[in-house]
């Protein structure tokens, strides 16, 4: 009797659903490449339409077409930019792989549902940042280097003058006064693309290194000397004692004023961003000036006055965007960077065309949250474990990235 071979590995692409989410997991582009990893590529349909990449551009590269039904009944791996919907979740099936940036340090109650589904969850927010061969890896900084840059540009929009100087027949124009709390990848991005614009740029990070790295972008430095130097694991900062972040506030209320735009990006990685900016800070800002906040989220964001996807202005004429989802507003180039996360990841974790979890393998301890009905991933055991405590439950409706 002939020998049976176990089916080829069949990866399926999610549509993306989190409102005003435009990204999608894999573009076209990339399909042969998961074709030579030895998998079979499936495409829900209408995967990419919001970043404008057509069904008919994913069947040219290679993939197939299904509709979502057809999709979850024969893909083994799905693979998504956000969290899975509720109704991604009510499709699932134990044995099945979730991969995407699924935040599951703030999300337990999806955790929790996961690992009973006994569904593998993986999640790139895990990617181990200082692994130099995971850089290519890290979902983090391919879309907050997208982010960074396209803040500068939201700040332009809604700022009533020019960024360079100009000088002109009318008369001599000044640059704006650009200053950028945070220098991880969206701040120095940010730095960058303000300093390609002509803007006079400074930046501010309670880590000595970054201030470093904001020396080298030719921006000037922010200093706050009640505030020393604060470095964490993997280059994060760490937490602010409460005089230092009482500190941190009343320097930065004093000095803000001076700006005329404000960029913040300062953000904790499965926690509550820090308040950077109080109502105080805001309502001393000069009538016109612009402030983006990044890390505006559910949880909050660095500027108080500061909304989810919503723009205030103040009675001063101060305009406030809660931007925290800025990578889906340029979904192409931040679809191509994630899906080349993706298509890296999948070549470290998928051995002779099958997927192989490995929780001593470095990359895998960080990235893998749920296998075999458990909850692997530390982190998300704990965050899991404190909701059961305290009996707390947190939605996992919205799929929104921080």
């Amino acid at each position: 009797m002939a020998e049976t071979s176990e089916p080829a590995l069949r990866i399926g692409l999610l549509r993306e659903r989190a409102p005003g989410e435009r990204r999608v997991a894999v573009v076209p582009g990339a399909v042969p490449d998961l074709r030579a990893l030895g998998a079979v590529p499936l495409v829900e349909t209408g995967a990419g339409a919001a970043a404008w990449y057509t069904d008919e551009d994913y069947t040219a590269a290679g993939g197939e077409i299904l509709t979502p039904p057809e999709l979850h009944e024969r893909a083994h791996v799905l693979l998504s930019v956000t969290r899975p919907s509720s109704e991604v979740l009510r499709r699932l099936r134990p044995g099945q792989t979730v991969i995407g940036m699924l935040q599951p340090a703030s999300d337990p109650l999806l955790v929790r549902d996961l690992a009973d589904l006994g569904v593998t969850a993986i999640s790139l927010d895990g990617v181990p940042r200082t692994l130099s061969r995971a850089q290519s890896m890290d979902a983090l900084s391919s879309q907050a280097n997208v982010a960074g840059y396209k803040a500068v540009l939201v700040a332009a929009a809604a700022y009533d003058r020019y960024l360079p100087l100009l000088m002109t027949a009318a008369g001599v124009a000044r640059p704006a006064e650009i200053l950028v709390l945070g220098a991880g990848v969206a701040g120095l991005q940010a730095i960058a693309t303000a300093g390609r614009l002509g803007a006079v740029v400074t930046g501010y990070d309670v880590r000595e290194e970054a201030r470093e790295e904001i020396r080298s972008l030719g921006a000037r430095v922010l200093e706050l000397p009640e505030v020393e130097s604060a470095t964490a694991d993997q280059g994060y900062a760490r937490a602010l004692t409460g005089s230092e972040r009482r500190s941190q506030r009343a320097v930065l209320a004093d000095q803000a004023h001076r700006f005329d735009i404000v960029i913040a990006t300062a953000q904790v990685p499965g926690g509550r961003p820090p308040l950077l900016l109080e109502e105080d800070a805001v309502a001393r800002l000069r009538p016109g000036a612009v402030v983006v906040d990044l890390a505006a989220g559910p949880l909050g964001g660095n500027v108080e006055l500061s909304r989810p996807d919503e723009t205030v202005v103040t009675d001063r004429g101060v305009t406030v965007i809660g931007a925290g989802n800025l990578p889906a507003t340029v979904p192409r180039a931040a679809s191509e960077a994630y899906s080349r996360n993706i298509k890296t990841l999948l070549g470290h974790m998928l051995h002779e065309g099958r997927l192989t979890i490995d929780l001593d393998d470095q990359i895998q301890a960080g990235v893998v949250v749920t296998h075999d009905g458990r909850v692997v991933h530390p982190a998300a055991a704990e965050a899991v474990e404190a909701m059961a405590t305290t009996g707390g439950v947190e939605p996992h409706e919205s799929g929104t990235p921080h």
